[in-house]
């Protein structure tokens, strides 16, 4: 079996913001394999580098990619052929948008795609789409699904997609989060189904303003 040029830079790109070290805490594997992984070779021999499928399964749990997909991308199964969904069918899953000058990149459990913005008016769509779908814009570039955010630290800036705050999490700029820091709040206590930290503060903000008026 041959596995793609790309696999490795995949595997990079799914580790995001993620330490190496981290994500050897979370997968069981140590961070110089994981790196021979991302870099396709060994380190130590240059000799091509395979993962077996049990060291897939350890990094799509330590990820929160699902297995089955990580299998296709590796090229252990053939991929399922039927027409996939557009970006924009799957906001609703999605957890951070990121715009670049050209294109977009969505992050999701399931994936990292991207797509190439062709028009304004394209481009005015999905911002209204993303407003309905209760995504935040926490940065120049960044778009937060709020519906998505499970742990928020406010000292750290970092908003995490799980309650125990050990997975990927985006980074909220300074201006966005004075604005938006009871908001966010009360996102956390609905999507986690508690009560807004007292020492905090409860928001009395909706949960669905004009994010970009």
């Amino acid at each position: 079996m041959e596995f793609p040029n790309n696999f490795g830079k995949f595997l990079e790109e799914l580790r995001g913001k993620m330490s190496l070290r981290k994500a050897a805490d979370k997968s069981g594997l140590s961070h110089a394999y994981i790196r021979d992984l991302e870099l396709g070779r060994n380190r130590a021999t240059n000799d091509v580098i395979r993962p077996s499928p049990d060291t897939l399964r350890k990094l799509s749990q330590a990820y929160l990619y699902p297995y089955k997909d990580m299998l296709m991308r590796a090229g252990y199964l053939e991929e399922e052929h039927q027409q996939p969904l557009s970006m924009k069918d799957q906001l609703a899953n999605i957890w951070y948008v990121e715009f670049g000058v050209k294109h977009i990149r969505y992050y999701s459990p399931e994936q990292i795609a991207e797509e190439i913005v062709e028009s304004l008016v394209e481009f005015t769509d999905l911002l209204e789409i993303m407003q309905d779908n209760d995504y935040l814009k926490l940065d120049t570039h960044l778009f937060v699904n709020m519906n998505k955010i499970k742990k928020y630290a406010p000292a750290e800036g970092k908003l995490y997609f799980d309650a125990a705050g050990e997975g990927p999490y985006v980074t909220i700029a300074a201006l966005p989060q004075k604005k938006y820091h009871q908001l966010i709040i009360s996102y956390v206590a609905r999507n986690t189904g508690q009560q807004p930290d007292i020492e905090q503060g409860t928001s009395t903000l909706p949960l669905n303003p004009k994010f970009f008026s």
